[in-house]
């Protein structure tokens, strides 16, 4: 592809919180180049949704790079290691994926530099995720400020950005950020353990909190549960 500073990488997951970031991405004029990661993890339908927001919102280009982080394991998500459903506790939580941000971003900074643009997007969340390092506004700093050193763009004078647009938002905040985009929430796919039948679980962390940010912003949920709190 072309250099073209005009273009952005979206990292698209599945989730509600990339979809929302990518869309800020796209209202905020750039094109996007979506890139999702096959890291073989236990919630592997995350990756039809992502492909279905990436057509959604006119990804230029969606790459599903294949990845086995379950070589490694050291996660409920890429290892068999029971997600834990009884409430979203303090501290780190067992589905933390080593280091899992770092190597996205450093994928989606390797494409960038290809593609001769300088914006990534991200949808950590600091708030409601404030359990994983790799959500933090210090980690987001960090890794702009390696970006610029560790590249050829960067060393040339030509540094990228890292914008973490949903880091200081709840998740009711950003289910009301869906709604303004005009996104259609039941595209994204939240949950850490699928139930049979193509139902998010409602248990899990995630389940727990994509409920409760609907809740909170007096939004319907479009999302189909197999069991609620």
């Amino acid at each position: 592809m072309a250099s073209d500073a005009s273009f952005a990488v979206a990292l698209i997951s599945g989730g509600l919180d990339s979809m929302v970031a990518a869309a800020l991405a796209r209202e905020s004029g750039f094109r996007l180049l979506a890139l999702s990661v096959d890291y073989n993890q236990r919630h592997r339908v995350e990756l039809a949704a992502a492909r279905r927001i990436a057509s959604a919102l006119g990804a230029e280009r969606h790459v599903v790079l294949p990845l086995d982080l379950s070589a490694f394991g050291g996660s409920a998500l890429t290892a068999d290691i029971t997600v834990p459903k009884s409430g979203v506790a303090p501290g780190i939580p067992v589905t933390y994926v080593p280091a899992r941000n770092t190597i996205f971003l450093s994928l989606a900074l390797g494409w960038a530099e290809a593609a001769g643009a300088r914006d990534l997007f991200i949808g950590v969340n600091a708030l409601d995720y404030s359990g994983y390092p790799d959500c933090r506004p210090e980690f987001i700093s960090a890794f702009q400020a390696l970006a610029e050193l560790a590249t050829k763009a960067g060393v040339e004078g030509a540094p990228f950005r890292i914008h973490a647009p949903l880091q200081h938002m709840t998740k009711a905040d950003i289910a009301r950020e869906a709604a303004r985009l005009g996104l259609d929430a039941g595209l994204s796919w939240s949950c850490y353990d699928p139930a049979p039948g193509g139902l998010h679980c409602g248990l899990c962390d995630s389940c727990r909190l994509r409920q409760r940010g609907f809740a909170e912003a007096g939004l319907i949920d479009p999302t189909a549960y197999a069991a609620r709190p």
